[in-house]
């Protein structure tokens, strides 16, 4: 059985979220204490109190998925020694998919993860960009509305989540043109309730934002290697994680190649640790045959072990 770990992105923080890994696990509370230190703040407390409206602020979302992500990992480790042959996130989440490799530390990725979501919020002002999910439409299909649709303004696909389910961004008024097309074509078409255009071209300040920040980060090689979301493939050096966690910012989310490579490779079981089952539910439309199992409570965490028992 070939096992891997997979880490969610935004969109699956709620206040409350990782509350019972604390209070269960020394290694989870550690992890809260170790992220309030990093950023001289109680994140802890954001993200156990909230309030929502101010945990939903990017930058303050992005380092609060990561811990609690990062917990549910540690909260794992403590029941079994369970090595995973492949490490991945979506987007956000490739943060927490590093620090579990050993690339990164968890210290600089709450930090880094701060500025990160900083800097998306404010690469485009409020109301200019938006995203869309797409469902039922080929990539090449939504590529071409895309093209279609653009006029000079960036639109583009920014998540390929699953088959049949994927995200475009870009600005507001080429998103509702691309939307209205693909509708209009039958189509099933979901606005996303987002702060900022994601994974496109506009988020370029942002990218060069981060590109500064991670050059006073050490990267050492991710042991097991990281399945990134620029090139949908392994990456075990660590002299190529800062450019690639650039490039993410500006392009799309390869999470169905990413699953695809892993199953190719052999993959058999998928373990998400982090809030929520977004990602198992992906993994499940990819493959259905697939055994996926999610991690964000002490029972979860406990469960996983049973289930990886004989993978050590």
């Amino acid at each position: 059985m070939k096992l891997a770990f997979i880490f969610p992105g935004q969109g699956a923080q709620k206040v409350g979220m990782g509350r019972a890994l604390y209070d269960a696990s020394k290694a989870a509370r550690a992890c809260f204490e170790e992220a309030d230190a990093a950023l001289g703040e109680p994140l802890g407390t954001l993200i156990f109190e909230g309030p929502q409206e101010k945990l939903t602020l990017t930058a303050n979302t992005q380092p609060s998925i990561l811990t609690v992500s990062v917990a549910a990992y540690r909260t794992l480790r403590e029941l079994t020694d369970a090595v995973p042959d492949f490490v991945a996130g979506h987007s956000l989440g490739e943060f927490s998919a590093l620090v579990a490799s050993g690339a990164m530390s968890f210290a600089d990725a709450v930090r880094t993860t701060r500025a990160r979501g900083s800097f998306m919020q404010e690469a485009v002002p409020t109301g200019q960009g938006a995203m869309a999910a797409i469902m039922n439409k080929s990539p090449e299909e939504i590529a071409d509305a895309c093209a279609r649709q653009a006029s000079g303004e960036v639109v583009s696909p920014a998540n390929f989540n699953a088959p049949g389910q994927i995200v475009v961004s870009g600005h507001a008024a080429a998103v509702k043109r691309v939307c209205d097309d693909l509708a209009a074509g039958g189509a099933r078409v979901i606005p996303l309730a987002v702060s900022a255009p994601f994974h496109c071209a506009l988020m370029a300040p942002a990218a060069r934002g981060l590109a500064k920040v991670l050059e006073g980060v050490r990267f050492a090689d991710p042991r097991p290697p990281v399945v990134t979301n620029v090139e949908a493939a392994p990456n075990a050096d660590g002299s190529r994680v800062a450019d690639l966690l650039v490039r993410q910012v500006v392009s799309p989310v390869r999470w169905t190649d990413s699953v695809r490579f892993m199953l190719d490779a052999g993959v058999t079981t998928f373990v998400e640790l982090g809030p929520g089952n977004v990602l198992a539910g992906l993994v499940r439309r990819i493959e259905r045959s697939a055994t996926v199992v999610s991690v964000d409570t002490p029972k979860a965490a406990e469960e996983a072990a049973r289930l990886l028992k004989g993978n050590t």
